[in-house]
């Protein structure tokens, strides 16, 4: 509980700063596949940065993507207005040993201009809003930052089920991020220096990873380095999903963590059980006592009371925050943000089966494209199965 109030509290100062005075040059670049929900406000949200020394790379696998000829209608509208110093669209062509996301992203790295001293990463699916890369980037001028990173924070666009589960798990995942050793970077908001890439030697881990982020995490802090939180940097995701797509979403990214950080996966199973088993082991041994008209019943009362209030505070913690960092949204989220606060224990046991079924397999399938993970620094493309679905 202390660690979900430090981290709350770390949020709240951080997204505050208002002046900034280390402004290195920085190359943006957005990997797309396909038209995302809100693909054209997110990408809008690109052009709008309020950051001077900036270029923008859109890399795409090639020109039949549908997100090829969008983005060049959005360049034509909005390039001329945006203060980047320029603006690309790169065709990658198709990836051979690692996953087609870090491919395009090796593909607009190689072609950075002269002088750019930080690279940063951000997904079609964010919206980022107009301080977004000055607050990315501002923790790196500190040498012992490796990298920094914001995350998603899921809005629904439909308020099914689903997608209130989606954004309540994701929510729970997102409130771990503090002022802690712990912090892994995230892809669709994260930033790190050039000679630090370099150095670390991500250039040739990423040749053969699936992962951008998580391999990235695993080689800043095998570095010595530490990943910073940019609170400012929690960027708005806009989607809607059913049963079947959040369950394969949540095992695909666990079952990353576990092969990329098993050290992170493992802390996230026990304490889901932890969390579990002290709230609906704790109440069914109060309702045993209870019944039996056994000694001890105070105790076992106030274990799963205790359980379920945290989980209650901490539900509190994270929306109280969410709203004061996505003003524009709350109305938007008021639906999530309820039922976040009402199922937090149900949204438990979801989060428990997806991290449960990640326990197994090494192969996922992410945008049409089917991976087998060998190693946190391995993957191979199974290129079989994916003619066969061609």
């Amino acid at each position: 509980m202390f660690y979900m109030f430090k981290n709350y509290r770390y949020a709240l100062k951080k997204s505050a700063r208002k002046e900034f005075r280390y402004l290195p040059v920085v190359l943006l670049t957005l990997p797309c596949k396909g038209i995302d929900s809100a693909f054209e406000k997110n990408i809008t949200s690109v052009f709008s940065l309020d950051y001077d020394n900036y270029y923008i790379n859109f890399v795409v696998e090639s020109t039949d993507d549908p997100a090829y000829e969008k983005l060049c209608l959005l360049k034509d509208k909005f390039a001329s207005t945006s203060k980047a110093l320029d603006v690309r669209i790169l065709i990658a062509g198709k990836a051979a040993c690692c996953s087609q996301k870090i491919h395009n992203l090796l593909c607009s790295i190689g072609s950075a201009a002269d002088g750019v001293e930080v690279l940063a990463f951000a997904d079609s699916d964010a919206y980022l809003r107009s301080d977004w890369l000055s607050h990315l980037v501002h923790p790196l001028r500190k040498r012992k930052c490796g990298a920094s990173t914001g995350y998603r924070w899921f809005v629904p666009e439909r308020n099914n089920l689903a997608s209130l589960a989606l954004s309540a798990i994701n929510a729970k995942v997102a409130q771990l991020l503090g002022n802690t050793r712990f912090n892994q970077a995230w892809g669709g908001s994260m930033a790190i220096r050039l000679d630090t890439f370099r150095s670390a030697g991500i250039e040739d881990i990423w040749q053969k990873s699936l992962s951008d982020d998580l391999s990235l995490s695993y080689a800043v802090k095998k570095a010595g380095m530490k990943i910073v939180f940019a609170p400012a940097c929690l960027v708005a995701s806009y989607e809607k999903t059913t049963w079947p797509e959040l369950f394969e979403f949540a095992r695909r990214q666990f079952l990353i963590t576990r092969v990329t950080m098993p050290g992170t996966w493992l802390f996230a199973i026990f304490s889901s059980i932890y969390s579990l088993a002290g709230l609906w082991a704790g109440a069914v041994l109060a309702i045993y006592t209870a019944v039996t008209a056994k000694p001890g019943l105070l105790v076992f009362v106030t274990v799963p009371m205790t359980f379920l209030a945290s989980q209650f505070f901490r539900s509190i913690l994270r929306q109280k925050l969410i709203i004061q960092l996505l003003p524009d949204d709350v109305e938007k989220m008021r639906p999530a943000i309820i039922a976040d606060l009402l199922g937090t224990c149900i949204w438990s046991w979801v989060m428990f089966v997806c991290i449960a079924a990640s326990a197994y397999g090494r192969r996922i399938t992410w945008r049409g494209i089917r991976y087998r993970l060998i190693s946190p620094t391995e993957t191979v493309i199974d290129e079989k199965h994916n003619k066969e679905k061609a």
